[in-house]
């Protein structure tokens, strides 16, 4: 049996049959962001007899409001919803948390799963997908956290707080700078495809990435004509090659 945005409510039934009581108040907190009630309800239903405690959102402005006030431990987020989507929002959050993230999208094609992990989330799982199958990503381990600070030729950059320093030197970026670098720094000495170093859900030309990497270049390489650290990889995109 697999989970679909066409699936029914005798398909949610056969994904766990059995009603489960409520789940421990320790239990694993996850949130499903879907705009598709009936994958919510049909996720919902499942997790729960899982075990795990399970909220949801509609939205991403509604899933911004439940991480301001609750604290989980996995985020199970849509790709394909409107107004904001899964990828926007994931790329919004991953500026200021490490919640792991699980992104669900009908789109499979090679491009749109490098973007996700390039953003930040941790896996990728593509509708229709077997109810096991969901249930063995979300019971994996969580990653190894993300490191607070990555170093690069002369100069560190904190994370968290978007800060560039070199030394005891603040380096002034701009916040279009400053999203591009933690994006690179997520997968340091990994290529980073043009789109998702774009902002604004992709929407800005390869030529406008290509002139803010080069601001960039001028604020932390020693030579912009010939970069080090933020190298370009042809036809695709870039890549941060950190300190060894």
């Amino acid at each position: 049996m697999t989970l679909s945005a066409d699936s029914s409510s005798r398909t949610a039934q056969d994904a766990a049959p059995n009603p489960a009581p409520n789940p421990p108040d320790d239990a694993p907190h996850l949130l499903v962001v879907d705009d598709d009630r009936r994958i919510r309800a049909l996720l919902s239903r499942f997790l729960r007899a899982e075990g795990y405690r399970v909220s949801t959102a509609e939205t991403a402005q509604d899933a911004r409001a439940k991480l301001e006030g609750l604290k989980f431990d996995l985020l199970i987020l849509d790709v394909m919803m409107p107004g904001e989507s899964g990828f926007d929002f994931a790329r919004t959050l991953r500026a200021s948390s490490a919640v792991p993230i699980l992104m669900l999208t009908a789109r499979d094609e090679k491009e749109s799963r490098i973007m996700g992990l390039e953003i930040g989330a941790d896996d990728y799982l593509a509708k229709p997908f077997e109810p096991r199958e969901l249930s063995l990503r979300v019971a994996r381990p969580p990653s190894a956290s993300p490191p607070d600070s990555v170093r690069f030729g002369q100069f560190v950059f904190h994370v968290a707080r978007g800060e560039l320093r070199r030394g005891d030197e603040v380096i002034r970026l701009t916040d279009r700078e400053r999203e591009m670098l933690r994006i690179l720094t997520a997968s340091p000495g990994e290529t980073v495809p043009r789109q998702a170093l774009a902002g604004n859900g992709g929407a800005v030309s390869e030529r406008t990435v290509d002139v803010q990497v080069n601001r960039l270049r001028r604020k932390i390489e020693r030579d912009p004509s010939n970069p080090l650290i933020v190298q370009t990889v042809r036809g695709i995109g870039y890549r941060l090659v950190p300190a060894t």
